[in-house]
This record gives C-alpha cells, sequence and structure tokens, in this order.
C-alpha cells in the first residue's frame, strides 16, 4: 500500500491511520497491532507496559510547565469489526485494509474501513509523537478485544492507571461530547434438531436476502435499517404457511454487535407449487423493497433452485425455530424520556447458523437502564424457552452513567466554544464504550469521550469525514494544554 493518505491533515493522525491499515486486528486478533503500537512507545523512549490481557499502556512524561497540570489518559480500542461484502475476498488474517479518498471521506475498497477505532489510535500515537503538543502528565491506554464484549477493558486491574482523568476517543459524531453509554448483554440460544431425509418429489430452493446496508447494531438501530435474518423468517413463515415448506438450513449476520446484511436459507417444496413458490418470492421481494425503498434501496430478495441434497430438520424444530426468530422483538425498545432522541433500549437479532444438528442464535441487547436491560434480555429469554431451546445470557457489561457536572466537561464545552464559537452538544450514545467498565475500576476517575464524523461503522459502507479530523486533532491538543491543575 502506497501513501494514499499522507496528503491529509492533520498530516501524522493520517500517516499513522495509513500505517494501522496494514495491520489486520479483528478482535482477538489484534497481536499485529498491538506489537506496532508498542514499537512506537519504544522508539520513543516511553514507558511501554502489557497487562495480563495484552492491553498496552504506554506513559509520557509532561512537557515542560505542564508538570502540575491533572495527569489524563488517552483511550481507544485496538481492534475492529472485520466486514467484507459477499463479492469482495479478503482474508482477515493477512489482507491489508485498502483506503481510499473521496471528497470530504475516507473509506475501504469492499470492507470495513476500521476508522473505529483506528482514527482513535492514530490519534493517540500523534499525540505521542508530535513534538508541538503540549500536555501534563499522559497515559495512552489501548485496550483489546472491545468488539466481541468489551474484554479488555474487563481485563483491567485497579492501580494499572495512575491518571484522575480519562478522554476517550471512540465516539463518532464530530460537535458532541459523550458523557454516557448503555450497558449490554447478548443472549445464545440454541435449538438442537433431527434430520428426516429429503420427501420426495420435492425441489430444493435457495433463498437469499442481500444488499442491505447492516451497521453498528447500537449507533444504527434507530434508523430503521432491514434485518436480513428478520426479512428471511419473515418469508420462511409465509411461505409455510402457504405451501407447507421443510426447512433445511438458515444463515445470517456475523457479529452480535452488527445489524445483519445478508441472510440465506436452504428450504424444499413440493414440485407441484415450485414455480408458484418462486413467484411469490418474486412479489415479497416488490412488497419489502417498497417497504424499505427509503433506507435500503439496494434489499435485494432473490429464490432459485439448487442442487442441494441435504437432509431436512424435523417439522417441530423447524417451526419453532421460524415462529420464535419471526416473533422475538428486534430494533427500538423504548425510547429516553429525559434525554431527546436517546434510544433508552434495543434489542438486535444479529447472527443465527446451522452447524450441523444444531441452529445458534445470538441476540444482543442494549440499555442505558440497567433493569431495563435485563427485562428485555429475559423477555427474549423465555420466548425462546417457549420454543422449546436452549437459552444462555452472557454478564454483560455496565452502562455510563452521565454527570453533567463533570470538571472534564466544562472544560471542553469552553475550549470547543473558544474555538469554534458554539457550544457542542451533551449526549449518552446507545452503544456500549468502556467507559462503564472502567468507571467499575475506577470509580473516582472524570470522564468524557469525543471524536470526528464516523458513518456506518461495523459495516463495509463504514467511512470517516476528513474535516472532522482535523477538528477533533485541534480540540483535543488545546484540551490537554488547557486542563486544570492537579
Amino acid at each position: 500500500m502506497g501513501n494514499i493518505l499522507g496528503n491529509l491533515k492533520p498530516e501524522l493522525v493520517w500517516n499513522h491511520f495509513e500505517e494501522i491499515c496494514k495491520y489486520p486486528r479483528p478482535s482477538r486478533k489484534e497481536e499485529k497491532i498491538a506489537q506496532y503500537v508498542v514499537s512506537v512507545g519504544k522508539r520513543n523512549n516511553l514507558e511501554t507496559l502489557r497487562d495480563e490481557f495484552g492491553n498496552v499502556l504506554i506513559r509520557k512524561p509532561a512537557t515542560p510547565g505542564k508538570e502540575n497540570l491533572t495527569p489524563v489518559v488517552l483511550q481507544g480500542h485496538l481492534d475492529m469489526v472485520a466486514e467484507n461484502n459477499n463479492d469482495v475476498k479478503h482474508d482477515w488474517d493477512k489482507d491489508p485494509i485498502s483506503p481510499f479518498v473521496d471528497g470530504d471521506w475516507v473509506k475501504a475498497k469492499g470492507t470495513t474501513l476500521g476508522s473505529d477505532n483506528g482514527i482513535g489510535i492514530a490519534t493517540a500515537l500523534a499525540v505521542l509523537e508530535a513534538k508541538e503538543v503540549e500536555h501534563g502528565p499522559l497515559e495512552l491506554l489501548f485496550t483489546l478485544d472491545e468488539e466481541t464484549g468489551l474484554f479488555g477493558a474487563q481485563a483491567l486491574k485497579p492501580g494499572f492507571l495512575k491518571s484522575s482523568i480519562l478522554i476517550n476517543l471512540d465516539s463518532e459524531e464530530d460537535g458532541a461530547l459523550y458523557i454516557g453509554c448503555a450497558g449490554g448483554q447478548n443472549t445464545f440460544v440454541k435449538f438442537k434438531f433431527n434430520q428426516n431425509d429429503a420427501p420426495a418429489n420435492t425441489t430444493a430452493i435457495e433463498l437469499k436476502v442481500l444488499g442491505l446496508k447492516g451497521g453498528h447494531s447500537g449507533l444504527d438501530i434507530i434508523t430503521g435499517r432491514g434485518n436480513a435474518i428478520k426479512l428471511m423468517v419473515r418469508l420462511l413463515h409465509e411461505l409455510n404457511y402457504k405451501f407447507g415448506i421443510r426447512l433445511v438450513s438458515l444463515n445470517g449476520g456475523s457479529k452480535h454487535n452488527a445489524i445483519p446484511r445478508e441472510c440465506n436459507s436452504v428450504i424444499r417444496v413440493p414440485n407441484k407449487v415450485s414455480a408458484e413458490v418462486l413467484m411469490y418470492i418474486e412479489n415479497y421481494n416488490k412488497i419489502v423493497q417498497a417497504e424499505l425503498a427509503t433506507v435500503e434501496p439496494n434489499l435485494k430478495v432473490t429464490g432459485a433452485e439448487t442442487k442441494s441434497r441435504s437432509k431436512v430438520i424435523d417439522k417441530a424444530t423447524a417451526s419453532n425455530l421460524i415462529n420464535s426468530l419471526y416473533a422475538v422483538p428486534n430494533g427500538v425498545i423504548k425510547m429516553s424520556a429525559d434525554i431527546e432522541e436517546l434510544v433508552e433500549t434495543s434489542t438486535n437479532l444479529a447472527v443465527v447458523v446451522t452447524k450441523g444438528k444444531t441452529i445458534e442464535v445470538t441476540l444482543s441487547q442494549r440499555s442505558s437502564v440497567e433493569s431495563e436491560k435485563h427485562d428485555i434480555s429475559n423477555t427474549i429469554a423465555a420466548l425462546f424457552k417457549l420454543a422449546k431451546a436452549e437459552v444462555k445470557q452472557g454478564d454483560g457489561y455496565p452502562g455510563w452513567k452521565p454527570n453533567i457536572n463533570s470538571p472534564v466537561l466544562g472544560v471542553v464545552k469552553n475550549i470547543y466554544n473558544n474555538l469554534y464559537n458554539s457550544f457542542p452538544e451533551v449526549k449518552a450514545i446507545h452503544a456500549g464504550l468502556e467507559c462503564g467498565i472502567i468507571n467499575e475500576r475506577y470509580p473516582d476517575m472524570d470522564m468524557i469521550s469525543f471524536g470526528p464524523t464516523i458513518i456506518g461503522a461495523h459495516s463495509p459502507d463504514e467511512k470517516v469525514q476528513i474535516s472532522t479530523v482535523q477538528k477533533f486533532w485541534d480540540l483535543l491538543i488545546n484540551v490537554l494544554k488547557n486542563l486544570p491543575q492537579n
């Protein structure tokens, strides 16, 4: 990969980001990027540590004259959601990301860009190396395995960090300061089935739902985007009611925290109705395209005969599976009554996969109210238990309760106003930030999160706005030199 982003400003940030793009870094496969970060710390002769989990901490002394400023930690995560379009071949164990510039945006060719949280990591490393940035005692914390459950943050031990303020670099909206986030919990469902021989005089048909935008299951849940699994299950329910199908397999989604973009299923139908079934699928495609035309202009539902000789799932289990997936809540459950336009509680039907004689389903629940998080999780568990499935619930992670009297919030608001002659929005986010967990470990630490504008995180449509990265940088370096004295 050549120097594609080197002409962008701030130059040091984009140089680091382009370098980061060379390192595949799906969750739990971050060792290469972790080593790169360690190498940056060591080549600058800075104290560089790794904890038992593998999180990286770099300490940088204050610049001369700033020794009395309150110590601050800049924090972000090293992993990314690894997604690529169905027609794009990408080996996430070795292939680099291919960024390119499109107007005021940086995008990637057919994959997630990794600006979540790569641009935050690049910015922290730029602070580390920039000679002109003034700051007090500084720590840079790079956590692992954030996207699958904030596990790096959960592994932090009290005493590892020495700072009194934390600036999280993992939010995605220019002009917004985040002081709270949702907690989350996953629900894991397993259906065990018996296999039957394919009935005689039946035709195998492969169904596909394609072309959806997907996106972050927290940030984008309010958009009303289509869920490929829900659209598929709705079709299966209708086909079963009208034609009496036999289910062979169902597969969709790939990440617990991404809205599923694609889903496929194989069914068998009586030969005498196969042509009618295909016509029904064509009509269903038109119906859902019309329903979602504004938010999902590229949606497509297809059906085609296939040579599949696989056995079919027993009728009782297939019925329980289809009915429960059709009935399970999905999307926004409740909006906040306290913060305008904030989703308070939601759930995402994220993944379904056929493995041998089981079908496994993963769902993700979020809420900024802990009791509501447990309530929606328990509602979903109860539904699947009625469908005779095995249900397990993850431990989850806590939310981050907003503190409108946060001292660092006051500092950042005033600096933003001085720079841009307007005040930023103060928000909570319907997504999991590591601040909630770190706050459990360090309850006296004052925290805030801000970042540039990133759209489409967790999907191949991901893009980061170049002009807002400059604003993000300017705000951060001005905050660092104007923090209160310790």
